[in-house]
């Protein structure tokens, strides 16, 4: 995957290939905190960051430490990268609860739950199965938070109007949480002739 350029990843990891509406990675937060849009928009942010600087970092740590030809530790990525998350999702918890106390008490359970977020653990995952160098990494990781951002900040908006509609009781709720992703899923599939990476 040398060839392509980190731009081009960095496109289509927030538009086509969105690793929320694409692979459906980070649902449980996605849905549980887009109902306020100032919350959608604090852990848009931090899913950013933290898939950022994780994908960097489990990058470095991959390719110097857990493939050396002396060591061949491979096996232990996984238990690795969600080692790594979780040390950023503690910087970001303690950051919010010092400069951010109303946007940490908004976001709860959910703030710690970064930690086992599988969009941000699928990032780490996909950038070794891809065999990403390290900026293509960062790109990806990047490109990955924004997209996740992107698609929060659109169903918050999407949900402050549902409030206003008349919406089948039956379908009230996550029900139409899950319909309206569906539909956001296909709408961001228009964007597939313009860039795609496998």
């Amino acid at each position: 995957m040398s060839g392509i350029s980190p731009w081009t990843i960095l496109l289509a990891a927030i538009l086509t290939n969105n690793i929320l509406l694409s692979h459906y990675l980070g649902m449980c937060s996605f849905i549980a905190l887009s109902r306020r849009i100032d919350t959608a928009v604090g852990m848009g942010l931090a899913v950013t960051f933290v898939s950022t600087a994780t994908t960097g970092l489990n990058w470095v740590i991959y390719h110097t430490m857990l493939t050396s030809h002396h060591m061949q530790l491979e096996v232990f990525a996984l238990i690795v990268f969600i080692a790594v998350i979780a040390a950023f999702v503690q910087v970001v918890e303690m950051a919010l609860e010092r400069f951010s106390p109303r946007l940490f008490q908004a976001m709860g359970i959910y703030l710690p739950l970064i930690t086992v977020n599988c969009a941000i653990l699928g990032v780490s995952l996909f950038m070794v199965i891809r065999n990403y160098g390290f900026l293509q990494s960062l790109a990806y990781g990047f490109g990955s938070g924004l997209g996740w951002m992107l698609a929060i900040l659109l169903m918050a908006g999407i949900r402050r109007r549902l409030r206003f509609s008349d919406v089948p009781q039956g379908l009230s709720g996550v029900g139409i949480t899950l319909v309206v992703t569906g539909i956001m899923a296909m709408a961001f599939m228009a964007f597939s002739g313009m860039v795609h990476i496998q």
